[in-house]
């Protein structure tokens, strides 16, 4: 690496400004302007919360998060399908799993802090807001569980405690 003197430090894969610009690198080094990115959430911020107190949850799903669920699932099912779904999801009563459960048996893989939904997720459970709970569908035919709505949201919370009870309605 040379220095052109220009406070930049040249490299194959990158050009990164040094000093001034430290703060608006992302955790993969690479440039974000400041104004339009806000910091990420760190991995000390996400340690200091694991010591602190549980995850805060809503009673009840947000009205908003049926029709979100209702959209995904018409991904897999037809309209009236996926209608009669969310349905039922309105009427069922709340459950708790935990994190790495609802992982395993949706077979999805986990979303980093690298997207900015589960980042926004991330920051709302530091300053100790509330999260709407799970939206999930049990698969027929193919034993998997689909997260209907709340993704990001579970994926927030499993980098805090994969243990974490997560709330949640199931049909």
């Amino acid at each position: 690496m040379a220095d052109s003197g220009r406070g930049v430090t040249e490299s194959p894969r990158r050009s990164v400004a040094v000093e001034e610009n430290r703060s608006a690198l992302d955790l993969r080094g690479s440039l974000r302007p400041a104004v339009l990115c806000p910091p990420r959430v760190t991995q000390e911020e996400i340690d200091n919360m694991k010591h602190k107190s549980e995850i805060k949850w809503s009673a009840e799903p947000e009205d908003h998060d049926y029709p979100a669920a209702g959209a995904y699932l018409s991904l897999f099912y037809d309209r009236a399908t996926a209608a009669r779904y969310v349905k039922r999801l309105r009427q069922a009563p709340m459950s708790t799993f935990k994190a790495k459960d609802i992982f395993r048996a949706s077979g999805l893989s986990l979303l980093g802090i690298s997207n900015s939904h589960v980042e926004h997720d991330q920051k709302k459970i530091l300053a100790g807001k509330s999260l709407s709970p799970l939206l999930l569908v049990r698969a027929p035919n193919n034993q998997r569980v689909i997260i209907a709505d709340g993704y990001h949201r579970m994926c927030a919370v499993y980098s805090f405690d994969e243990d974490s009870l997560i709330p949640c309605k199931i049909v």
